[in-house]
């Protein structure tokens, strides 16, 4: 029997086969199939059940935050995860519709002679754009437009530059309470009405303010910026200033707390100065914000603060003083003519999408994402 044994372990050594397996072998056997081509006998059938198994749990964990199907989360799934979010949304959702949306039906009233005691919207006739006929032939409509663009370029190269300066000198001071202290009294006159703002500068700037009182009182000529035409634009571009440079420097600073201090290091370690360091590693890093920020202004050229022009329209007079705003509250809703009103508002809506477009369209040739990324 000895002899037989050693002539079938030598044969099957010749072969290539190799015993069959004892009792306990049944991996080695399934491992040995499986590399001599053999069907692996338990295995197939195992894999299939745990594929299965492991597809029914990522269905039913996609609902649940986890792995996601292959073909994605369905939009049932995505409505059951994410209900919570979406009723805490529908109040917000709710007023933007009812005081940003609807009232936009209320601009048929420009391609109407529109009237408000008698007709309403649904009998007024439509007159097609004969407001806007209206709008174009008027040369005050021009004037006014003219003098809101002066305004605003005037704050847009003196104003837009402050926040950005505090919060670069706010970002250098190192002691946290005394930058708080600072901060907060930057930020303080944002809160102020612009009644409380006007008064301040007359009782400051105006003919009988302290400093004027304080030149008559030294031997020199006193002076009343607050009725000065030619200064109007300034002096409204230093209240903006004033009371809302501080809003601005919040937005910066937030910027600034994500710059990785690490460049600083780096840049202090290859020898560069204070100037140095800010001007490569600080605005470069506010750049994105930067750019976002001034698209923005752009899209508002048009929108300045109507109640600080109206509060002081009279003092300057309206040559100086009077911007589209309240030019269309003056010829418009005060004298009834809504539709011309409602032109003029639809003229200046296009006009600030025209210029978001532009801004923004410039932010993506330097670089930048701007309002919205270039895809």
């Amino acid at each position: 029997m000895k002899p037989r044994a050693t002539v079938a372990t030598d044969a099957d050594n010749t072969t290539g086969r190799r015993p069959d397996p004892g009792p306990g072998d049944d991996d080695s056997a399934a491992h040995g199939g499986a590399r001599a081509g053999g069907p692996p006998a338990s295995r197939a059938p195992a894999t299939d059940v745990t594929k299965a198994a492991g597809k029914r749990a990522g269905r039913k964990d996609a609902g649940r935050g986890g792995t996601p199907p292959a073909g994605g989360i369905t939009r049932r799934l995505r409505l059951r995860r994410d209900r919570t979010l979406i009723l805490m949304t529908l109040p917000a959702m709710a007023l933007l519709l009812l005081f940003n949306y609807i009232p936009l039906l209320g601009n048929v009233v420009a391609f109407q002679d529109y009237d408000v005691y008698d007709l309403g919207i649904t009998g007024s006739p439509f007159v097609g754009f004969d407001n806007f006929t209206r709008i174009f032939e008027d040369y005050r409509f021009w004037e006014v437009l003219v003098n809101t663009l002066v305004i605003f370029l005037t704050q847009l190269l003196l104003f837009f530059p402050i926040p950005i300066a505090i919060a670069l000198l706010l970002n250098t001071i190192m002691s946290a309470r005394v930058r708080a202290w600072v901060q907060a009294i930057v930020y303080l006159p944002h809160f102020f009405s612009w009644v409380l703002v006007v008064t301040v500068f007359q009782q400051m700037f105006g003919g009988a303010g302290l400093v004027a009182q304080w030149l008559r009182e030294h031997g020199h000529e006193g002076f009343d910026l607050m009725t000065d035409p030619g200064f109007f634009k300034f002096l409204v571009t230093s209240q903006a200033i004033w009371k809302d440079a501080g809003w601005g420097v919040i937005v910066f600073l937030a910027a600034l707390a994500a710059v990785n201090t690490d460049l600083y290091e780096a840049a202090a370690v290859d020898g560069a100065g204070r100037w140095r360091r800010m001007w490569h590693v600080t605005l470069p890093a506010l750049r994105p914000v930067i750019a976002l920020l001034l698209v923005l202004r752009v899209g508002s050229a048009l929108n300045l603060d109507f109640e600080q022009i109206l509060l002081q329209r009279d003092q300057v007079g309206a040559g100086a003083s009077e911007i589209l705003d309240t030019y269309i509250w003056w010829t418009g809703i005060k004298t009834g003519d809504f539709g011309y009103a409602a032109a003029a508002g639809i003229f200046k809506g296009l006009f600030s999408v025209a210029m978001v477009l532009g801004a923004n369209k410039v932010a993506h040739m330097m670089g930048e994402q701007g309002v919205y990324s270039k895809k």
